[in-house]
């Protein structure tokens, strides 16, 4: 795979009477003056290749390596001479369409990230400040999750986005992934906008009580029994914390102490097999999130279709079946951050769960583009396209992973749709 993703050899001029499908093309124009999704691709049907001849160009890169074929014989008129397309115009209105497309999705991958930014600010500042001036922290923490409720229940819909570059550090990158995950799962069960309200906050604090407990038994990948005793003492602290606040409600408060209890009794502190939904939800969402980060219990951080696939196989009688089977409907077989290849042979990073399980949005590598200008595209409105494998990162050469995703921590925020 590393091969495949190394910068590719210098292109060949061929004439575009000679394409075929399954090479890999560049179409050297304006992106704003063809109608593709990208200026780099392999040929994947007829309809592309009558699409490229249309352009009237007089020459056509395409890269060997990365073509699943060879170009056709030149074909002659005369002694010496090769055959050029005759110009046709190209439809602006599948151009403006596509542009209208990409506008779109990029304005509210935009939207959820000033969102973001907005919120971790006040999670940061509310999470540090809950020893010191708890009242003031907790209205911050009831603020942010009384208008997130909201926004959550009046929205017909709600998108999940993957985030760009976070390369700070801070309590505020686990407590809204959480809080994100386990909102989407609420609306999806048809919460009620006060049991909205008291899963975000809960969520947002669960993990506060780890304030009080030393870094080295946090870090530690194995603990002695009076170690693991503190640091399961945390759900305690928590709701002790959460108490002086003056703004949770036992709901909220059972969120916090119960988050580790697990449905076959094997859960911390007090080994229930009965939480509550709220709960069951945060401990679903936190434990695939620690999966997939640096803090990961296993010995290095899952791909997210990885944690998925062990929370359904593995971990199937410790938390609710069918809040596993919702979380992986929302997700996609592709969530947010899994790496892919498509059938045109480019390298994709999945940024959104889409309509369809098997059709996410993708931002699409171009190593000729500042990721932020890169195409994101939605494959449910491509049928030609799909993923064709997951890719892992450790195959990738550094550069490519570095431009897809060179964050160790996944990052993920919502958007939602106005009700019409």
């Amino acid at each position: 795979m590393s091969s495949v993703w190394a910068r590719p050899e210098k292109p060949v001029q061929i004439s575009p009477s000679q394409l075929v499908i399954g090479l890999f093309v560049w179409i050297d124009l304006p992106w704003s003056e063809h109608p593709f999704l990208y200026n780099k691709f392999r040929i994947s049907t007829a309809a592309q290749l009558a699409e490229i001849r249309s352009l009237g160009l007089n020459e056509i890169a395409y890269f060997p390596n990365k073509s699943t074929a060879n170009p056709s014989l030149p074909v002659l008129t005369r002694p010496g001479e090769v055959a050029r397309p005759v110009p046709v115009h190209t439809e602006p209105e599948a151009q403006q369409a596509k542009k209208d497309r990409l506008s779109e999705q990029k304005a509210a991958a935009s939207r959820a990230e000033r969102d973001w930014e907005r919120a971790a600010k006040q999670t940061r500042e509310a999470l540090i400040g809950l020893h010191r001036s708890p009242k003031q922290a907790g209205l911050k923490l009831a603020l942010l999750s009384r208008e997130t409720a909201g926004k959550i229940a009046a929205g017909s819909e709600v998108l999940l986005h993957l985030l760009g570059d976070k390369n700070d550090e801070g309590p505020q990158f686990h407590a809204l992934n959480v809080m994100t995950l386990s909102m989407i799962l609420g609306k999806t069960l048809k919460l009620s906008a006060s049991e909205l309200e008291d899963l975000a906050l809960g969520s947002l604090v669960h993990d506060a009580g780890k304030a009080r407990i030393p870094a080295h038994i946090l870090k530690a990948a194995v603990r002695a029994k009076h170690e693991e005793d503190f640091y399961r003492a945390h759900t305690h602290y928590g709701v002790e914390m959460a108490l002086e606040t003056g703004v949770f409600s036992p709901a909220a408060l059972a969120v916090i102490q119960d988050h580790h209890e697990h449905l076959d009794g094997s859960g911390f502190p007090a080994g229930k097999s009965d939480p509550g939904t709220l709960a069951r939800v945060v401990a679903l969402v936190n434990r695939y999130d620690r999966l997939c980060g640096p803090e990961s219990p296993e010995k290095s951080a899952l791909m997210p279709a990885e944690a998925l696939s062990m929370l359904y196989a593995k971990a199937s009688k410790k938390f609710d079946q069918k809040l596993i089977a919702l979380l992986i409907r929302i997700l996609g077989v592709y969530p947010p951050g899994t790496i892919v290849q498509l059938n045109d042979g480019s390298l994709a990073l999945v940024v959104s769960p889409g309509s369809d399980t098997l059709r996410p949005e993708v931002l699409i590598y171009d190593p000729d583009l500042d990721k932020d200008d890169a195409a994101v595209i939605d494959l449910c409105q491509y049928p030609d396209l799909k993923i064709e494998e997951t890719v892992r990162p450790a195959s990738l050469p550094k550069d490519v992973l570095h431009w897809l995703n060179p964050r160790q921590r996944l990052s993920y925020f919502f958007s939602v749709k106005p009700a019409a």
